[in-house]
């Protein structure tokens, strides 16, 4: 627990003190920012549709295991196979097994959180198979052996001075290459890569339960490419994505492009509803879909964080986050950052190794309000916060210490008992994790109380 908070205070303290990270991560937010207005324009009630996206995916969370075998049934009524995974090793050990029986040596990936969360392109570079990002963010931080920086733009934190430099050092290109130029570099890359590959993996942005579909929303078309060439597609979705029905989609699609890139709709929308049928030309002649659980079914359980399970991973919240924008995506330790990330990690791993995620918060609340489905984020960093209290997770000598401000604000005679510079010496010797990093607390000579007396008795 301690060098995991320990971690992330160092490498937060480094990054919060970056001003070239401050200036590109101002730059790209910015932009974001300046499009956004452009994707709201195109509900008539803004507020209306959020609470209609809350409320479907509240009816969806509720009855979860219900729209799951909903789904089930009907994916695999097309062909499809359906795989459950209780965890990390459980998900990891069913792609494996899938990539023995067909021989696969190479794997093209889409974009996708969950794969990141499972470690995977690790774990099969582990086992001799070559794990190929095809987004074009993500093959840059795989190029450069970092993880995703952000949930929607992974290399948010490069400038194209940065992309033409890693190019021209892992590559071998031409330096000083424009993002034009760079783009056609990839894309020369990476087809090779969709014609070679026994296999491709995404993710998935929706499952529709109606249909027994995978939703899949994209600007590249890499997603597409990944698993039109391929003979075998693997999804690999959380079991928190369903949503009841495909008429959903007219409400849920256009907020996560508006609200993830300020876009009216993305440009690349695909709807995967299992493998290729006798009567269709193209697509994967097997397709798996693997619903991980991997500690949501913990958040499930848990009326008070439920809500956290709504996200359709839009990345506002990153976006709006004072934090987020001075400590940067890497700093987290984990794989969802931002406001929503330090929601959820805790829930999902080990409350007492993460509840520091849910202290890095100002509490401004900004993250509830351009939350895309209202999910109240800021409340829930105080619940995580109480949990761990209740758990006992913070430590005796920060309980004795809280009890003790505790019994002293209640007792207004220990308030007004010794001086300033007495309660100054003893406040700033018992809080020494506050003293770690803030200054000193100072108490006047005189409590409001005494003053209060002091100048009634004046005016009498």
């Amino acid at each position: 627990m301690t060098e995991t908070a320990s971690t992330f205070l160092a490498k937060s303290t480094i990054k919060a003190g970056d001003i070239e990270h401050r200036r590109k991560i101002n730059f790209n937010i910015g932009k974001y920012n300046a499009s956004l207005p452009w994707g709201k324009q195109q509900f008539t009630d803004l507020h209306l549709a959020r609470e209609r996206a809350k409320n479907t995916k509240w009816r969806a969370i509720e009855k979860l295991d219900i729209q799951l075998e909903s789904f089930e049934s009907n994916f695999t009524k097309r062909g499809g196979k359906v795989l459950w995974a209780e965890d990390t090793q459980q998900a990891l050990a069913q792609i494996l097994n899938i990539c023995k029986e067909k021989n696969c040596s190479t794997i093209v990936k889409s974009k996708s959180m969950v794969t990141e969360e499972l470690k995977l392109n690790d774990f099969l570079h582990e086992h001799n198979i070559s794990s190929i990002e095809t987004d074009l963010g993500e093959y840059i931080q795989q190029l450069d052996g970092e993880p995703p920086y952000h949930i929607v733009t992974p290399a948010m934190h490069k400038n194209k001075e940065d992309v033409a430099r890693l190019f021209y050092e892992k590559l071998h290109t031409a330096p000083g290459l424009s993002p034009e130029q760079l783009t056609l570099v990839a894309r020369e890359n990476l087809r090779e890569k969709y014609l070679e590959a026994e296999i491709g993996i995404t993710g998935g942005n929706f499952l529709v339960a109606d249909i027994g579909g995978v939703a899949v929303t994209e600007n590249e078309g890499n997603a597409r490419l990944s698993t039109a060439w391929p003979k075998t597609h693997i999804a690999i979705v959380g079991i928190e994505k369903i949503i009841p029905s495909l008429n959903d989609l007219a409400l849920f699609w256009p907020l996560l492009s508006t609200f993830g890139t300020g876009q009216t709709i993305t440009v690349y929308n695909s709807i995967f509803t299992g493998p290729r049928q006798q009567n269709e030309t193209d697509g994967p002649e097997e397709m798996y879909v693997i619903l991980l659980d991997n500690g949501r079914t913990n958040i499930l359980a848990n009326p008070k964080t439920r809500e956290s399970l709504y996200c359709i991973r839009c990345g506002a919240c990153l976006n709006a986050c004072p934090v987020y924008k001075n400590i940067g995506g890497h700093s987290y330790g984990t794989t969802y950052s931002g406001p929503i990330g330090s929601v959820i990690t805790p829930q999902l791993k080990d409350m007492k190794a993460w509840k520091h995620l849910s202290y890095a918060s100002s509490l401004c609340g900004n993250c509830t309000e351009v939350c895309a489905v209202k999910i109240n984020l800021h409340e829930l960093l105080l619940e995580n916060r109480n949990e761990a209290v209740e758990n006992g997770d913070n430590g005796f000598s920060e309980s004795i210490a809280w009890k003790l401000w505790k019994r002293a604000s209640l007792s207004r005679r220990l308030m007004n008992t010794g001086s300033g510079k007495l309660k100054n010496w003893f406040i700033n010797k018992t809080f020494k994790t506050w003293k770690a990093h803030h200054g000193d607390l100072h108490f006047a000579e005189k409590t409001f109380n005494e003053q209060w007396k002091s100048r009634g008795s004046r005016i009498g």
